[in-house]
């Protein structure tokens, strides 16, 4: 896109007002970090532009104060007490799951599977101007949402509500019907050598 023209015009009879105010569905996947991070990124822009924002974070767990939350939830303070931005709903699935399967009597697939539940009644009750469903590849690959069904409801969402879904390996079927896929490939990471995530960088 040189220049902000578009390499290719499709010919669906739309004006070029009508296509660029189109709402989106937006995956960010791949092996390496930064995936939310760009999500949340545009959740600012979309907090800067007056769209309500919904963030719903599906495998950290619960009990994690993330920096972005912090940020956002300010953001949410600032709206109510000035009317500047937008509102920000932060919302958390169960009791997260982490990169490591734990134990104990929660069900994370039920949990998952209502979390996703409330993001369709919320679709349907046009909530928020951009949802941020983060790391919600993994409840897709390990079978507790249907793709299937993800695919069909975002396709049929209403009204002008942009969707950005985050996580590694995501489905072909949730590639293929997204406006906007970007892959985050490695070239090097601190892990590499020996390092572990610290705070600022990785919370």
């Amino acid at each position: 896109m040189p220049q902000g023209q578009p390499s290719h015009v499709p010919a669906d009879g739309l004006t070029t007002r009508q296509r660029r105010h189109r709402q989106l569905l937006i995956v960010h996947t791949g092996q390496m970090k930064g995936k939310s991070t760009a999500a949340f990124g545009l959740a600012l822009r979309a907090w800067t532009a007056g769209l309500p924002v919904g963030v719903f974070q599906f495998v950290k767990s619960a009990k994690w104060r993330v920096g972005e939350e912090n940020a956002f939830r300010a953001l949410g303070e600032v709206h109510e007490r000035t009317g500047q931005g937008a509102p920000v709903a932060w919302h958390k699935m169960g009791e997260g799951w982490s990169w490591i399967q734990r134990g104990g009597d929660a069900d994370h697939a039920a949990d998952a599977l209502e979390g996703w539940r409330q993001i369709q009644r919320d679709l349907a009750a046009e909530r928020y101007g951009l949802y941020v469903l983060d790391e919600f590849t993994y409840p897709m690959k390990w079978g507790w949402v249907d793709v299937d069904e993800v695919v069909a409801t975002l396709a049929d969402r209403p009204g002008f509500q942009h969707v950005v879904i985050t996580g590694r390996d995501a489905d072909p079927r949730l590639v293929a019907a997204a406006d906007l896929v970007a892959e985050l490939t490695k070239v090097k990471h601190p892990m590499d050598a020996g390092q572990k995530g610290q705070k600022g960088i990785e919370w």
